[in-house]
């Protein structure tokens, strides 16, 4: 009993270190006008975001938010600050004010909504009926994982994350064109480049 008291204790304490990490790295993204250590601070909370995931035992969540949030979004972010100022102009403070009005009722209406959701471990609700009482009995003994959504995704409807992958794979290779990678980077380059000396009298340039 001591032993899965202290498991227990400690697993919230990882919890809490964890959150706390994201909230320091939250205010200094706010805080900072450096795109470049913006973007390096995202990919930070993307990971950290993804070691809590799995913490959680959601392992899939976490290993999409490792490759999508930390590694993709990452990549193009920082393909699109070379297009752009490398330091956020300052801000005044009254303009801050509508941002933050529309994050808080935001939040209150996620709040709100949430009194309609049925309670934890509720018999009734639509995850434990049905086809997900189904999984919830079958899961363990066809794949050994605790988390069922995991054995869902990578397995009983595995061909369809597969489309999903293609899809955000695709989306990414779209956006990094439109960067101008790949042929229209190489064209800039080659107009950019200096060009050879003309040849005089219709002789061969050296």
């Amino acid at each position: 009993m001591s032993y899965a008291i202290l498991g227990e204790s400690g697993t919230a304490l990882i919890n809490i270190l964890f959150l706390g990490i994201l909230f320091v790295v939250a205010l200094a993204i706010a805080r900072l006008r450096s795109l470049f250590a913006i973007v390096m601070l995202s990919g930070v909370y993307s990971l950290v975001s993804a070691a809590w995931y799995i913490l959680l035992d959601a392992v899939d969540v976490g290993f999409t938010e490792a490759a999508v949030g930390a590694g993709m979004s990452t990549a193009v972010l920082l393909g699109a600050m070379l297009l752009t100022a490398r330091t956020a102009k300052p801000e005044k403070p009254l303009t801050r004010i509508g941002p933050f009005l529309v994050c808080f009722l935001t939040g209150l209406m996620l709040v709100y909504g949430t009194i309609d959701l049925p309670a934890l471990g509720d018999p009734q609700s639509p995850a434990n009926a049905g086809v997900g009482l189904t999984y919830l009995q079958i899961n363990w003994y066809d794949m050994g994982v605790p988390n069922v959504v995991t054995s869902v995704l990578a397995s009983y409807r595995g061909f369809d994350t597969l489309g999903e992958t293609a899809v955000v794979f695709t989306a990414g290779l779209a956006v990094a064109l439109l960067l101008g990678f790949g042929e229209r980077s190489l064209a800039e380059t080659l107009k950019n480049a200096p060009k050879p000396p003309k040849p005089r009298n219709g002789g061969e340039a050296p």
